[in-house]
């Protein structure tokens, strides 16, 4: 039976869980660049025994940034800080993964402890781009619509990101097309008001995402695994469907992809979500029943018992962890405890191990 402990192998790389860290922004970086605060926090969850750790959404472009804090993957300047962080998190045996982003009509914002409000330039904020000239919310600047060049320069950046990536000794690549930025503002027709090649149709309105994806493959070894994240639905009407997450799922696998990070919402300020318990995983799960493509789930999964029984019955291979791993960084640990698996523990924590446990029934 596969577990939450089981191993995944996705082409060459083997997680030796089915445990991720989710790419989660810290907002604490300078120019784009890394720091202490970074290698500490992911390192951390490396030390307490995620099988895979994803780098938070890094910027391909300057303009590509949430927030003046983002971490960049624009320049050679910033790698350096990155590979530090990826030999440390491999040295704790889990695998180092990067989450490849352009944050499109919601850039120039401040952090959210800060407001999250939208930033003029001449506050340090910056123009925005999108496929549309729709700002996400009325009291916010509107975006300048991409032209051909732009778009050509988005599909370059990515490209360039993914080199800079694969220098930094990352093994695992996360495409951002989720959450309301560049590339599910283009996808969505909520967000995309289109005439060109890039707009109305599905086909056209998922064709940067597809070229985005293929430039990425090109320069990604082929022996690595490429994620893609996607908002699975907008939960808003005439917006993004599940019909429409399953249809890119087969469009992806024919990409490369090798598995579907399922999230939702985050393209309109006022969706009517309904958040509980594993609220996203019927998306993932759909996607896995109806296509070839593996899937993870993300969501308010809290407990190893829920985690658990996910993989269990098939409804996803990966389950990605963000505000319960910032509560517990050794939740991973605590888990195989719970649910009655003897892991490994760092050799310095070893004097802390309980003995195992028996499995709830």
């Amino acid at each position: 039976m596969t577990t939450l402990f089981s191993p995944l192998r996705l082409r060459g790389i083997e997680l030796k869980n089915r445990i991720a860290v989710s790419p989660m922004c810290q907002y604490s970086s300078e120019d784009g660049l890394v720091n202490d605060w970074h290698l500490v926090h992911l390192g951390s969850r490396a030390v307490g025994g995620a099988g895979l750790v994803l780098m938070e959404a890094a910027a391909v472009s300057a303009e590509g940034r949430i927030t003046p804090g983002d971490v960049g993957i624009w320049n050679d300047e910033q790698v350096p800080g990155l590979a530090r962080i990826t030999q440390f998190v491999q040295q704790q045996g889990a695998v180092a993964g990067i989450q490849l982003a352009h944050a499109g009509r919601k850039a120039s914002h401040t952090a959210p402890w800060e407001g999250g409000r939208f930033l003029n330039e001449t506050e340090g904020g910056w123009s925005t781009v999108a496929p549309s000239a729709l700002p996400f919310s009325p009291d916010e600047m509107a975006p300048q619509a991409l032209d051909a060049a732009g778009i050509a320069q988005v599909v370059n950046d990515f490209r360039a990101a993914t080199q800079r990536a694969l220098t930094a000794g990352f093994e695992v690549v996360e495409i951002h097309a989720a959450h309301g930025y560049l590339l599910h503002e283009f996808m969505s027709p909520l967000s995309n008001q289109r005439t060109d090649a890039y707009g109305g149709s599905f086909e056209n309105r998922t064709r940067l995402l597809r070229e985005v994806t293929t430039a990425v493959r090109e320069t990604w070894p082929a022996e690595l695994p490429l994620l893609v994240r996607i908002s699975a639905t907008d939960w808003t009407e005439g917006g993004w469907t599940a019909d429409d997450s399953v249809r890119l799922a087969a469009d992806l696998t024919a990409l490369g992809v090798d598995l579907l990070d399922c999230s939702t919402g985050g393209n309109v300020p006022k969706a009517d979500i309904p958040v509980g318990p594993s609220y996203q995983v019927e998306f993932a799960a759909r996607v896995r029943q109806e296509t070839s493509l593996p899937t993870g789930a993300v969501g308010l999964i809290t407990n190893p018992q829920q985690a658990d029984a996910i993989i269990q019955k098939g409804e996803a291979d990966l389950i990605l962890l963000a505000r319960e791993l910032l509560r517990d960084p050794y939740w991973p640990l605590h888990a195989a405890h719970a649910l009655g698996h003897d892991v490994d523990w760092p050799v310095q924590y070893e004097r802390a191990k309980p003995r195992p446990a028996k499995a709830d029934k």
